[in-house]
């Protein structure tokens, strides 16, 4: 039931952590479970849902053929296969192309088939590497409210985004990673929070009232609506903690307990 994003610079660990998660490659020390499980249990892997950064489909198959094999890799039987198949494909707006062949499509519908592959088997947790790559802003905006939808239904997300807006739009909490190295963990907010810096909202403030101070304006006849820690976009902390970890820094939020 959460979303959690994984950033950082090219190079610095992401998709190496995925697949370490699942299975694909191997760690040189220490472990990685993934649903309590080791990540080549095949048990845990009928659970997993994968979107890698490129979709890498067979192009002359069609989006039913296509959701169909990876229905059968899943074990689904054949109505259940169809049943998610037509689901899937009408969810993400296929279902004109749905008997063209793959290599017809533009990059945001192979994008969007992608997806659908990654959902067949309606998996406990979703792994998303670079989801919107691709995508136009509406259709961007349909996977971030469906990784939300995701998120409502109990499952678990988990994602990598070089579109900071993005992470910042859909994650719980997330992590930073440079050079490898964990230099940034937490939930969003507290991460984006600044201490030393307060906004101040007021309803019904006047020209005269804006240049007083808050007890003037509060005499002047304003109320105060909100009063709440000023938040960075979490572009400003990222910049920031690439520039910051060649010292050897590492921060995290004081709310939040260590992994």
């Amino acid at each position: 039931g959460e979303v959690f994003g994984l950033i950082g610079p090219n190079g610095s660990g992401k998709t190496t952590t995925f697949k370490l998660l699942l299975g694909l490659i191997f760690p040189t020390s220490g472990t990685a479970t993934i649903l309590g499980k080791p990540p080549t249990d095949v048990a845990a892997k009928m659970k997993l849902g994968f979107l890698p950064e490129e979709s890498y489909l067979y192009r002359w198959l069609n989006a039913d053929e296509t959701l169909d094999f990876f229905g059968r890799l899943f074990g689904l039987d054949r109505e259940t296969r169809k049943k998610r198949a037509d689901e899937l494909i009408h969810r993400f707006g296929l279902a004109h192309a749905r008997h063209r062949q793959i290599r017809e499509y533009s990059k945001g519908m192979t994008r969007r088939v992608g997806f659908c592959q990654a959902l067949i088997n309606d998996p406990d947790v979703v792994i998303m590497d670079e989801p919107t790559s691709g995508l136009d802003p509406i259709s961007s905006r349909q996977i971030k409210d469906l990784i939300l939808e995701l998120k409502q239904k109990g499952k678990t997300v988990l994602l990598s985004s070089h579109l900071l807006a993005d992470v910042q739009d859909v994650c719980d909490r997330i992590c930073i990673l440079h050079q490898g190295q964990t230099k940034v963990y937490g939930a969003v907010r507290d991460i984006l929070v600044r201490n030393d810096s307060l906004s101040l909202t007021f309803k019904n403030l006047t020209p005269e009232g804006r240049r007083k101070i808050e007890e003037i304006a509060r005499a002047d006849g304003a109320s105060l609506v909100r009063a709440e820690n000023t938040l960075e976009t979490l572009e400003d902390v990222f910049l920031r903690t690439v520039q910051e970890s060649g010292d050897g820094l590492t921060y995290r939020p004081p709310s939040e307990p260590k992994p």
